[in-house]
């Protein structure tokens, strides 16, 4: 875009806040170069990155980018073989640092995918090199002692001998002998070497050499014979010391040629990463916002600020163009804020363009344009005679050769400085070519013709800045789809221009002017109310919204104290149900343990039943009773193992043998609740299942309970709590009228009785397993249960 423009616009003192914001020269030096793109898809990079810069400033705060020096040069001298200088090798060291800080800073935050990592990934660290410099040199002029051994030496040498000098000349000037010849007791340095001040008049008596003279003539500065030795030794030394330093140097170079182009990256990435923050501070100090973009030539300022301005006293504008029409024209008086309103549309323009954000509020939307325009100011020039109108037409000339359907022009008061009628038309023609084209336009003017122009124009809107009559003072707001009055006579009366004057002059306007202006009035007054009406209706709003909050911070604070009574009830229910099914189950053992008492009656019962029936059937028999009939051994069941089903052939009975025969064939065999010692001749071998002899004694006691219960239960219509006080007491039944498998009837539904009823069935002490129905048992409805 045109330097000319972006200086009208004051897009250079933009650039030069966001300078100030720069940490580093590399920063500054990008600020100073920033100049507007015009490809949306460039521009909402940058945007991008300035979005997440942002953010990062707001969550992991300020990256450390300042105290870095330009080292391209050094680089350079570097890749030819030079040595690098102390200085310029702590400033390499330093972009080292800023490097590996920028690194950790990055690694710290916790966004994990950011557009701004293109910059910092391309950092390198190179912490060896970087500790190599920094403890071998201490300042700009001064590399450590203990940056080498031989360093340290030769430093401790030096020291010695300074110390050795020294102490031979204090006990030269301070004795007696030499006191006399000398200027002054001090000892002082000429030529990098120790000497005393002594008299003219006594320089044969002091031997030595002369190395200088006062201004005088009357004081020579000699070195004593005594210490020219050691005064060449230290001349030595420090002839060492430099080359070993030199040599450091060249070390310290030969470590940083190896990385001259990660360097070079660095130095690189370093400034845009400060110039990017430079924005994102820029930003947040102006309390600027991101804009949408878009390249349709759409523009909508939400309370644009012009930034330039302060912003404490500064009036936000409210500015759409590009949708249902690409043309404004912006009338009112002097003063009245019509530039501000034309600066702010083409400043906040190149500013995104540039990828800066914008101070307004959300929902902000602007074009990235192809190229802006701005004829703005009085531009007369005397030293090519050229009048206002001259320089304005010869700027207009420019722009209309160059205006494509992309682009934005800017035009402050648009034919003045000509006669007013043909100043008036060629405005006219002006906005309509820039209509034609497709560009939009914005326009400044105090002619009447533009502002009909603007009524009966499709594509064309008039705005107005608003002006207080009665104050004398412009509010600065933008008021769109009204045309303004310049309000001269206003004004003069106001200032206290005679009546007489003002009335003469209003008998020269044109019967079509007084009434063109008396609608504009009309309209404006219309305006007025509207907004009179407009605010007392918001403030109605205000307080209704304020009511509703109210009315529902209320509705929440009942909801709340309902749930709490109601979480009471929920409680004191769970307890009472707590409470009954503990005294319910106490009551369910009492029970069992009254079962079980009576169970042991009935067996002691039926065991004295099966005695009477036993011994009343030997006692009925017809014939004597006879021994068991006596087999071989070979007749004999074989392998009878403990758990063998034998049949009895004395009392024709099926039993189960308890354990191996003896040695003599007497066996032992439990028939029904009776133990039977027989002999093994008289067992004949049955092949049928085993029964264990806890299924033998539970279908011994309670044959009669078990033909009267059902095997199954229907639990389906109950509560939770319902159903499982009747599943386990229906469960316990069970299990006392030895029932080994029985089905628990809970239906499908939602499912909350069937879980209810398995987490029962986990824990019950009765129960061995239990699984869901199949196909014809009822499926997911029922719950097979096999007890123990």
């Amino acid at each position: 875009m045109d330097i000319k423009t972006q200086n009208v616009l004051e897009f250079n003192k933009i650039k030069s806040l966001l300078k100030s914001h720069a940490s580093n020269a590399f920063g500054k030096r990008k600020a100073d170069a920033l100049t507007p793109l015009c490809v949306l898809f460039d521009v909402q990079k940058l945007m991008d990155e300035l979005s997440e810069a942002i953010g990062l400033l707001n969550t992991s705060g300020n990256p450390d980018t300042s105290g870095v020096q330009e080292i391209t040069s050094q680089l350079k001298r570097c890749e030819i073989g030079g040595i690098l200088s102390a200085a310029e090798l702590l400033a390499i060291a330093k972009v080292l640092k800023i490097a590996r800080l920028l690194i950790t800073y990055r690694s710290k935050a916790k966004a994990e995918t950011l557009a701004v990592d293109g910059y910092f990934s391309r950092l390198s660290e190179h912490k060896t090199v970087e500790s190599a410099i920094t403890s071998a040199i201490v300042s700009e002029e001064e590399v450590d002692d203990n940056a080498s051994p031989q360093l340290a030496q030769i430093r401790r040498q030096i020291k010695n001998t300074h110390a050795k000098i020294k102490e031979h000349l204090t006990s030269i000037i301070h004795g007696a002998r030499f006191q006399k010849y000398l200027q002054e007791s001090i000892i002082t340095i000429r030529d990098g070497r120790y000497v005393v001040p002594v008299k003219a008049e006594h320089r044969s008596d002091v031997g030595g050499i002369v190395h200088d003279m006062s201004s005088t003539g009357a004081t020579l500065f000699i070195e004593p014979n005594a210490v020219v030795e050691a005064n060449n030794t230290l001349r030595e030394l420090d002839v060492r010391e430099q080359a070993e330093i030199e040599r450091i140097l060249a070390e310290l170079t030969a470590q940083v040629s190896e990385i001259i182009h990660e360097l070079f990256v660095n130095q690189e990435m370093i400034g845009e990463i400060d110039f990017l923050f430079a924005k994102a501070r820029l930003a947040i100090a102006q309390n600027a916002v991101i804009p949408f973009l878009n390249d349709k030539g759409v523009i909508n300022i939400n309370k644009g600020r012009h930034p330039l301005l302060d912003p404490k006293t500064v009036v936000p504008v409210t500015v759409r163009l590009g949708q249902d029409y690409r043309t404004l024209v912006i009338t009112g008086p002097n003063t009245g804020g019509k530039t501000v309103t034309l600066k702010i549309i083409g400043l906040f323009s190149m500013m995104a363009s540039a990828g800066l954000a914008v101070p307004a509020q959300d929902g902000t939307e602007l074009c990235v344009f192809d190229d802006i325009f701005a004829d703005i100011g009085d531009e007369q020039s005397i030293e090519q005679s050229l009048s206002t109108f001259s320089s304005h037409m010869t700027n207009i000339v420019k722009i209309i050769e160059t205006l494509t359907p992309n682009s934005l022009v800017l035009f402050d008061e648009l034919g003045a400085g000509t006669d007013p009628t043909e100043g008036a038309a060629l405005a006219i023609a002006i906005l309509k070519y820039t209509k034609d084209v497709g560009a939009l336009s914005v326009a400044t003017t105090h002619y009447s013709e533009l502002k009909l122009y603007a009524l009966t124009t499709d594509g064309v809107e008039n705005a107005s800045c608003e002006f207080d009559v009665n104050s004398l003072k412009p509010t600065y707001k933008l008021l769109t789809g009204v045309p303004g009055k310049s309000n001269a006579f206003a004004i003069s009366k106001r200032l206290g221009l005679p009546d007489f004057i003002i009335d003469s002059a209003t008998a020269h306007l044109t019967e079509e002017s007084i009434r063109f202006e008396d609608v504009i009035s009309s309209l404006e007054q219309s305006r007025q109310e509207a907004e009179e009406e407009r605010t007392e209706a918001s403030r109605y709003r205000l307080e209704i919204e304020q009511l509703k909050s109210a009315l529902q911070a209320e509705k929440e604070k009942l909801e709340r104290a309902r749930q709490r009574v109601d979480e009471n009830a929920r409680r004191e229910a769970r307890r009472v149900v707590e409470n009954a099914k503990k005294e319910a189950d106490a009551l369910i053992e009492e029970i069992r343990q009254a079962q079980k008492m009576q169970e042991q009656k009935q067996v002691s019962q039926a065991m004295q039943e099966v005695r009477h029936k036993l011994n009343q059937k030997l006692k009925e028999t017809d014939a004597p009773r006879q021994a068991p009939v006596q087999r071989s051994g070979a007749d004999a069941p074989k392998n009878l193992m403990p758990g063998s089903t034998v049949y009895l052939m004395d009392i024709e009975q099926n039993g189960t043998l308890l354990a191996a025969p003896k040695p003599d064939g007497t066996v032992t065999v439990q028939v029904g609740i009776l133990k039977i010692n027989s002999h093994i001749s008289n067992l004949k071998a049955v092949s049928e299942p085993v029964k264990s002899s806890h299924t033998a004694a539970k279908s011994g006691g309670n044959g009669l309970r078990s033909l009267a219960m059902k095997n199954e239960i229907d639990l389906r219509g109950n509560t939770l709590d319902d159903a499982l006080i009747l599943a386990e007491k229906y469960i316990d039944d069970a299990y006392l009228s030895n029932m080994n498998t029985l089905s628990v009837i809970h239906g499908k539904g939602t499912g909350v009785l069937r879980k209810g009823i398995h987490d029962m069935l986990k824990k019950h002490p009765h129960v061995k397993r239990y699984r869901l129905g199949t196909f014809g048992e009822g499926e997911s409805g029922v719950t097979i249960v096999e007890l123990k």
